[in-house]
């Protein structure tokens, strides 16, 4: 019904209006009353709108309950406080009256295997996964940040989190292919490497990528497959390693010829394949270099030169060595070699056979070299005569087909040596061996490397490469911890000394030792070994504990548990601390002075033991009572000892090593036998109760006496306080009778002054109202006469203003007429208003004519007669007639 409709459309829009989002009935009722059209009947339904709810479910709602099934989460809004919280399913949410949902119920975000989602503005979390909340109860956000969550548990989005990608499944890489990927942010990926914003990467499959937030796709990397007799052409476009290890510069092009499928690095591209050209006899191919670089013939190439390729310079670069070969008759050739270099294709005769089987030319760079050795005499190309079991080396750049003669023994490369780097290499003649470092160095023919041997405890340490002073105290680990990677041998030796410290190297060769301290890099000789200190630790000091290379000069603490007895045989154990240090004030001029700091291998445990045995001594000589009061005194006695003025020293110095122990401190102080500590407990609790009864008696015994000197005072200061009331009284007494007397002969008086004052006071009053009432009707008849002359000038300006406007109104009033009755006249003309004029009187003379009258005149005597019109008319007529006007009677007049 169309009436229908409009109530259902007016009640939708009553819906929505800003009178439901008040929290009041009688406005929502009125509102629904305002919607229903003129003359339609209005009831008011409880089931349709109540006034606590509506039956809406849209956010921001006044829904009061809110049923949540199980994975569903609402946003709820605490509007005194502003801070929006979440509530999860299953549960009945009941709304508060200043709260309310925002959002909801909406489903969880669910995750499954090998999906992944985004989360923009994650919520901070703690170390065991609980969100973290600020001080005002909302939770923390990660602003401008992302989290990449994968399976787990359905998950709700926390207030101001957003669903950034929703769930969708990891990407599969396939074999062949990878994704290339660029740092967005430095961090450090799962495998430890550390990745700088802008790195590029590659992850090869197959396998499942798992996003990062650091991390962006930046494409698909499939790989080229390379088909016999082709070529990849790549090129650079950063600086990187290609995937034999060697580094290329930005730009570089190159060709690679393994046959298969490549895959090209993060910072390659391939520029095209190539087809190889296929040479003949008669055909070559002309070159020319676009920049310096060497070919694949190992040739050096400078930019702009030009060369030629042939059948020649293109064979397999192979050869072989035939066995028993066989002559020219057709016989075999015992015994003999016979060198073939391709490229040839040929039969093996009957009893031949190939050595080692077909073999690659040897291409060498210009930091390459190749080790021979002659197997029989024969005669070299430049007439030099090699014997067998001669060595010797030839370098690069050169490619290198071997003799049947000679054995190719290694090949070498140049090894390049920074200043802190170096190699042991060894004389196979002589057996010298020697350190090399600080250039790039080829060992000769006659040389080879040598590995250094160290002991195992010293390898264990080198291998840690721990900071002795930060890492002091994992020191003992050390030794017992397994490798993590095993050192060169015969790489050089070294080891980083820091500030203030000292390391001993012994040359066993010379037999001299020297000391080298720190800041220093030790490199050892090839006869030089380090002194490893095995010094005590633990508390108390166990040895063999701390193994270290380095011996720290302090200033240092040292701490240990030492078990002593009294003179009353009270077993007592005390835990001390030494602070020390080495004087080294003569060992960078003194070399003896060096070696005493390495005298004593356990100085630590040495000094341990010399403060013992002087403490142990010390408390010997007295009881426990004594040394419990002067514990600290008897200590420091026992270990510095006393001067000639019978003062403690300051520090006590052990001669051998230079040792310097500078103070001692007693952390604990405990008996070892429980009942003697539960006989100090006793007696410690009795003193402190024989103490504290001591302070109560003195305590009440003062406030005795005080209590006693106060009720004192209060007695004389309550004596003099009566003695002073009493005099006061007589005052008082003195002081009421005389002001009875002034009162009763003052009074009289008063009242006379008093009267004249009043009479005085009226006759003032009176004038100096008449003269205030005088000044102010002269203001009052000043201020009229002022008003009133400003009114008569006002009005006499306005009059004159109006009868100006008057005046100018007429006047071109006037000249309006006269010139619109000058321009009427000049419209009709002259002649036309002269006929005009005379057309009525000529009517009426001729048709006075053509009835033969003179004049007539009819009326019925009730109407009057205009004598003026009519002498108008017989004057006109008889002027007509005529030809002039009479003059006017009186009687017309």
């Amino acid at each position: 019904h169309p009436t229908r409709r409009t109530y259902l459309k007016n009640f939708h829009g009553a819906l929505q209006s800003p009178l439901l989002k008040t929290g009041l009935g009688s406005l929502r009722l009125l509102a629904l009353r305002s919607a229903v059209p003129s003359g339609s009947k209005f009831f008011p339904c409880s089931k349709v709108l109540s006034s606590r709810s509506v039956m809406s479910k849209k956010p921001g709602d006044d829904t009061s309950v809110v049923r949540i099934p199980p994975f569903f989460y609402l946003h709820v809004l605490d509007q005194n406080s502003n801070v929006t919280r979440i509530e999860t399913g299953p549960r009945t949410f009941v709304r508060q009256d200043n709260e309310r949902v925002i959002l909801g119920p909406e489903r969880m975000v669910t995750v499954p295997p090998r999906h992944y989602c985004v989360i923009e503005n994650p919520v901070v979390k703690a170390e065991d996964g609980s969100v973290v909340y600020d001080t005002f109860g909302q939770a923390k956000l990660a602003h401008a940040d992302q989290e990449i969550r994968l399976a787990q548990e359905p998950f709700p989005l926390y207030p101001g989190e957003s669903l950034k990608v929703g769930v969708s499944p990891l990407r599969i890489v396939p074999l062949n292919s990878a994704l290339r990927l660029k740092a967005q942010l430095d961090f450090t990926d799962d495998g430890g490497v550390e990745r700088i914003a802008g790195d590029e990467w590659l992850f090869e499959g197959p396998g499942a990528y798992i996003p990062r937030k650091e991390v962006s796709v930046e494409e698909v990397v499939r790989a080229t497959v390379i088909r016999p007799n082709q070529a990849l052409r790549l090129r650079a476009r950063k600086e990187c390693k290609d995937r034999d290890g060697k580094p290329r510069v930005c730009g570089e092009e190159w060709i690679v010829k393994v046959t298969g499928a490549y895959l090209p690095g993060a910072y390659e591209e391939v520029v095209a394949t190539v087809d190889a050209l296929v040479l003949t006899e008669k055909k070559a191919l002309h070159m020319r270099a676009l920049r310096t670089f060497v070919d694949g013939f190992g040739k050096t190439r400078k930019s702009g030169e030009e060369w030629l390729i042939t059948l020649a310079d293109t064979d397999n670069r192979q050869y072989c060595i035939i066995c028993d070969p066989c002559g020219a008759d057709g016989k075999p050739q015992l015994g003999k070699k016979k060198l073939v270099h391709g490229e040839r294709s040929f039969f093996l005769q009957p009893g031949e056979s190939l050595e080692r089987g077909i073999m690659n030319v040897y291409v060498l760079s210009e930091n390459e070299g190749l080790i021979l050795r002659a197997q029989e005499e024969f005669k070299e190309a430049a007439d030099r005569v090699r014997k067998p079991g001669d060595r010797w080396m030839i370098r690069g750049p050169a490619e290198y087909v071997p003799p049947v003669e000679v054995e190719v023994v290694c090949k070498r490369t140049a090894i390049p040596l920074d200043v802190n780097e170096g190699i042991y290499v060894r004389d196979i003649k002589t057996g010298q061996v020697r350190c090399v470092s600080g250039k790039t160095y080829m060992l000769s023919p006659d040389e080879e490397l040598w590995e250094k041997q160290l002991p195992p405890a010293v390898e264990a340490l080198l291998v840690k490469q721990k900071d002795p002073v930060p890492d002091r105290f994992e020191r003992s680990k050390a030794a017992e911890a397994p490798e993590s990677k095993p050192r060169d041998r015969t790489r050089t030796v070294s080891l980083r000394v820091p500030h203030n410290a000292a390391v001993q190297i012994y040359d066993y060769k010379a037999k001299v030792a020297r000391v080298v301290f720190g800041p220093e890099l030790v490199m050892l000789n090839p006869d030089e070994q380090f002194t490893q200190l095995s010094l005590s630790g633990g508390k108390p000091k166990k040895p063999n504990t701390i193994k270290s290379l380095t011996l720290l000069l302090g200033p240092d603490f040292s701490t240990d548990i030492i078990t002593l007895e009294t003179s009353d045989h009270a077993r007592l154990q005390i835990q001390l601390s030494y602070n020390w240090y080495f004087d080294t004030s003569k060992c960078l001029e003194d070399a003896k002075e060096a070696a005493k700091l390495f005298s004593v291998p356990d100085f630590v445990g040495d000094m341990c033991k010399a403060v013992a045995s002087r403490v142990r001594g010390a408390v010997a000589a007295v009881g426990f009572d004594d040394f419990h009061r002067h514990s600290a005194r008897i200590l420091r006695g026992a270990l510095f000892g006393f001067n000639e003025a019978g003062k403690i020293r300051d520090e006590f110095r052990m001669p051998q090593n230079n040792l310097v122990i500078t103070s001692v401190d007693i952390q604990n102080v405990e008996p070892v036998e429980q009942r003697t500590r539960d006989a100090l407990q006793k007696s410690v609790q009795l003193a402190i109760e024989i103490t504290t009864n001591s302070q109560e008696a003195t305590a009440r015994q003062e406030a005795e006496r005080l209590e006693q000197e106060a009720r004192g005072k209060l007695e004389r200061q309550k004596i003099s306080d009566e003695a002073e009331a009493e005099r006061a009284r007589r005052e008082l007494l003195e002081l009421q009778a005389h002001s009875a007397a002034v009162e009763s002969s003052g009074q009289a008086k008063a009242e006379a002054q008093s009267r004249a004052e009043a009479a005085r006071i009226e006759g003032q009053a009176a004038v100096e109202q008449a003269r205030f009432r005088a000044e102010a009707l002269g203001i009052e008849s000043s201020a009229e006469l002022e008003r009133v002359k400003l009114a008569r000038e006002a009005e006499l300006a306005y009059q004159r203003e109006q009868n100006q406007l008057d005046v100018s109104r007429q006047k071109e009033l006037s000249g309006i007429e006269v010139e619109k009755f000058r321009r009427f006249v000049d419209a009709i003309g002259a002649d036309t208003i002269r006929a005009i004029a005379s057309a009525g009187p000529e009517m009426q003379v001729k048709m006075l004519q053509s009835l033969g009258l003179k004049s007539t005149l009819i009326t019925d005597g009730n109407s009057p007669i205009n004598l003026f019109s009519t002498a108008h008319g017989l004057i006109g007529a008889d002027f007509l007639r005529g030809g002039s006007r009479p003059a006017r009677s009186e009687e017309a007049d």
